[in-house]
């Protein structure tokens, strides 16, 4: 129930302020409403993970709270089995998770509820809009208490289960994953899978699957085989779709993705932002040297993919293989600061570079683009190169910082500032919880167009102190 005060402000007209860092109009920020975040969802969401162990739910679990949080949903994950861990500090054998074992199940009871009241601080306290509940869940009862306790806070619950029946892939799993865990770090190979087989015996006797008939008022994925088929009922809501979409995209083939910027343009030599300048020659000289990189990696059926300027164009075209045009990998626009020196900006616009500094995640050049516009506007490519195999991006400095933020599970204020040099190629080989990275710089000079972290974002600050980061040009 509202008190007078509270129904007027939330039932009167509210004048209407501009945001500066984002451009956009906004209610008056006023005691009670500054309490509030940008929220995508109308409630917080659970998603609840169920299967045999070695099925990938942890694997699903930690890409999904990935993308989430890319996207610029609050994503946490909370995983029982680190709860479990931590409670008995030394794993003894499979003989713990036997269901006739009184004290194991007590103890794995106790490790699920305190991962709710984890969950339950998060969305309801500290502003999350999704947890992961990562668990086997494999019992019709487990779930019926997550639900319950979800509509207890006004949660909604989101069931992804992994069922494989694959002996190769789940041997894959077991080797490639559960061999690292803590529980085995004193096993060798053989002792611990033997170990890690009973475990999963002991819970296929009490599994009991999401029914569609049984479950057909509960929400939730079905993800059969390692994705060659699916189920899905009842998506409730944008997330939830969101959710289903990524998880249809994704995929475990082994593979490596290479992504560049351009090479050196002429409008890089001169320290001028954006525009859509041919190379220099020493950018020239790059595309040849990237040429031969490619080849010597011997890759085969790879996907070269660029923007659709005229830099990353030229450099692709001296690789000689066909290549593929993506509006979406254009440089982030500058608006009206294209093809500015950043000391023509702070002579012109000493506030908006100020603001840019003070939040440069979110921060939108006037008539332009923010990296939270970007992330939004790569979204497509990224769920493209879940499902591809081996690619070559060619793209932009801002670009890639996006890219590498997705696969590296980089934060919305380290994004903006990672160094993504002219003349290197990153080679990214996701693995099962992340994603190896190997720089390889191709021996071209070219000029260092990254600009760090200033301390001083003051709007107030001296023109000296603005211009402190700014990298050397012409």
């Amino acid at each position: 129930m509202l008190d007078n005060e509270e129904f007027m402000l939330e039932n009167s007209p509210r004048e209407l302020t501009q945001n500066p860092l984002r451009k956009i109009w906004m209610p008056c920020r006023s005691a009670h409403i500054a309490q509030r975040g940008v929220c995508m969802t109308n409630c917080p969401t659970l998603i609840v993970t169920v299967g045999l162990p070695a099925r990938g739910k942890t694997y699903i679990s930690k890409k999904l709270t990935r993308y989430l949080n890319w996207i610029g949903v609050p994503t946490k994950e909370f995983n029982v089995g680190q709860y479990r861990r931590e409670c008995l500090k030394i794993y003894k054998s499979f003989e713990f998770f036997r269901p006739d074992n009184e004290e194991g199940l007590k103890i794995r009871r106790q490790c699920a509820l305190a991962a709710l009241n984890d969950v339950r601080q998060y969305l309801s306290v500290e502003g999350g809009q999704v947890a992961v509940f990562d668990a086997t869940n494999t019992t019709r009862e487990r779930r019926g208490t997550i639900v319950k306790f979800a509509e207890q806070n006004g949660f909604k619950v989101f069931f992804v289960e992994s069922v494989c029946e694959d002996p190769d892939v789940i041997a894959q799993n077991i080797v490639q994953v559960k061999l690292d865990s803590p529980d085995y770090i004193d096993c060798n190979t053989e002792e611990a899978i033997e170990d890690f087989m009973k475990r999963i015996k002991c819970y296929e006797s009490s599994y009991q699957p999401l029914d569609e008939v049984l479950d057909r008022d509960l929400s939730y994925i079905k993800i059969i085989d390692v994705g060659c088929r699916f189920l899905v009922n009842r998506v409730l809501d944008h997330v939830q779709s969101r959710i289903v979409y990524y998880l249809m995209n994704i995929h475990i083939t082994p593979r490596s993705i290479y992504l560049c910027r351009h090479g050196e343009s002429d409008l890089n030599i001169k320290g001028r932002i954006g525009g859509d300048s041919a190379l220099s020659a020493r950018g020239k000289e790059y595309a040849k040297c990237l040429r031969k990189f490619i080849q010597e990696q011997n890759i085969t059926d790879l996907k070269v993919w660029t923007s659709q300027m005229k830099r990353t164009i030229q450099t692709a075209e001296s690789l000689g293989v066909p290549y593929e045009q993506w509006k979406s990998l254009n440089e982030i626009d500058a608006g009206v600061c294209e093809e500015m020196m950043y000391e023509e900006i702070q002579e012109h616009y000493p506030l908006e570079f100020a603001l840019r500094d003070q939040d440069k995640y979110r921060y939108r050049y006037p008539k332009g683009e923010s990296y939270e516009d970007l992330v939004q506007r790569l979204e497509p490519v990224i769920m493209e190169l879940e499902r591809q195999e081996n690619v070559l991006v060619v793209c932009h400095q801002a670009v890639m910082r996006c890219l590498l933020a997705y696969f590296l599970d980089k934060t919305a204020d380290e994004l903006p500032y990672l160094k993504c040099p002219l003349h290197t190629v990153l080679k990214l080989t996701p693995m099962a919880y992340g994603c190896k990275v190997e720089s390889v710089y191709l021996g071209v000079d070219s000029v260092n167009t990254h600009r760090d972290r200033p301390e001083n974002v003051r709007a107030q600050r001296t023109t000296e102190d603005a211009l402190l980061t700014v990298p050397a040009h012409l």
